[in-house]
């Protein structure tokens, strides 16, 4: 003899099943000390030639933006929940650097000024 499954039962079990399908996507946490360099997806409105990336240290995250365009740049770098890098201008080839102290503030890329 079946019983039928009350809704609740139901909307559970797909509740867990999304859980569990979602597991994958999730990354571990970062190690004590110096994590590795990560990619970011370029969130401010400079030109995709322009490469960023961040490391996060023990007390300060820093951010990296690298003129990879064939000409002089003015870029800056972009922290959430606080004020911006200085701007400057970048030459070909070289790497512009703002560091903070680590907080609540993420890294949101480059943007031209």
């Amino acid at each position: 003899m079946r019983f039928p499954r009350p809704a609740s039962v139901v909307a559970a079990l797909v509740s867990v099943a999304a859980c569990v399908a979602v597991l994958p996507l999730m990354r571990a946490p970062a190690s004590a000390g110096v994590a590795a360099p990560s990619a970011v997806l370029p969130l401010g409105n400079a030109p995709s030639c322009i490469a960023v990336w961040q490391r996060t240290g023990n007390v300060t995250k820093t951010g990296y933006a690298r003129n990879d365009c064939g000409s002089r740049m003015n870029i800056k770098i972009v922290w959430s929940h606080g004020a911006d890098g200085p701007c400057r201008s970048v030459a070909p080839g070289q790497t512009l650097k703002h560091r903070i102290p680590r907080g609540p503030r993420n890294f949101d890329g480059a943007s031209t000024c």
